[in-house]
């Protein structure tokens, strides 16, 4: 470590495990007082009274416990990641691998729909009446409530793979924050800047194409971490409300709903490692663009 320079390991690493350890104590407390439930009852129908230390055994180790604990979390999720091939539909991989499909789908048509969205309503003052309070009540719809309407509109136009709603989905959820960041990106550049432009007699294409777009790249790559994120939970929720068989959604469902908290938490664990691949892929497509365009990384 250089003199007079904060360690990275105390500074970074150590608030970071502190709060993990600090998660795995009240996981593991909670679950024992809600497991402890089943104990006591098996107890009382066997006349007897079970001390602390089994109690919390037995609870480290219940086959459907109300809450399981981390360990028995963990050996499910290497289960169905590495003891499973790829193919099996047991496998947490194979189910991630259609989320992640349904959400760069989704991801893709938000991020196109945002920018075209912006667009218009930056270059056209219609647009900006229509589109932006449109935009914003949006949001304010529950996506449950317009799943089932999206799918049967899905099926009516002849779409019916499964991945057409589910990307539609996605892709509702996504493009709000990517739309919202390029209207502030778009805008961003001040009078003099578009005055000095004007005096040069650059038409308004060229103020877009050489001012207006260059100015909201770093309000661009910003959505672009939120935006991955809003697809994925939309790629879960529409697994969640379409009815499918397939996918990390479809895991906890199947999990709920045949009683099997297992499968329920690896998947929603599964779900969370994969949200954060996606993540920090965007951070690190986005420091390689930035450096391509001459930025200063961040």
């Amino acid at each position: 470590m250089i003199p007079g320079k904060p360690s990275t390991f105390r500074y970074s690493v150590l608030p970071v495990l502190t709060v993990v350890a600090v998660l795995v104590v009240v996981w593991y407390a909670s679950a024992i007082k809600m497991n402890s439930t089943w104990t006591y009852d098996q107890a009382a129908r066997a006349g007897t009274e079970p001390s602390f230390s089994e109690v919390v055994k037995d609870t480290m180790q219940q086959d459907r416990p109300l809450l399981p604990v981390p360990h028995q979390v963990i050996a499910e999720l290497w289960d169905t990641t590495v003891e499973k091939k790829i193919t099996s539909k047991r496998s947490m991989i194979y189910q991630g691998s259609i989320t992640l499909k349904t959400t760069l789908w989704g991801f893709a048509l938000g991020v196109v729909v945002g920018i075209a969205m912006a667009a218009l309503i930056v270059l056209s003052r219609v647009g900006r009446l229509s589109l932006m309070p449109w935009a914003i009540i949006s949001q304010t719809i529950p996506i449950v409530a317009l799943a089932p309407i999206i799918v049967v509109l899905s099926n009516a136009i002849g779409a019916g793979s499964l991945l057409v709603p589910k990307a539609i989905i996605a892709a509702y959820l996504s493009f709000f924050p990517v739309m919202v960041s390029m209207v502030k990106g778009l805008t961003s550049p001040d009078h003099m800047q578009l005055d000095l432009l004007r005096t040069y007699g650059a038409k308004r294409s060229a103020v877009f194409w050489k001012l207006r777009v260059p100015a909201s790249m770093p309000y661009f790559f910003a959505s672009l971490k939120v935006s991955i994120a809003a697809a994925f939970v939309g790629a879960v929720v529409g697994e969640l409300s379409t009815s499918a068989i397939s996918g990390l959604g479809a895991r906890m469902l199947i999990g709920s709903q045949f009683g099997e908290p297992m499968i329920m938490w690896a998947a929603l664990f599964a779900a969370a490692i994969l949200a954060a691949v996606l993540i920090f892929t965007v951070g690190a497509i986005e420091k390689i663009l930035r450096r391509a365009m001459g930025g200063q990384p961040v």
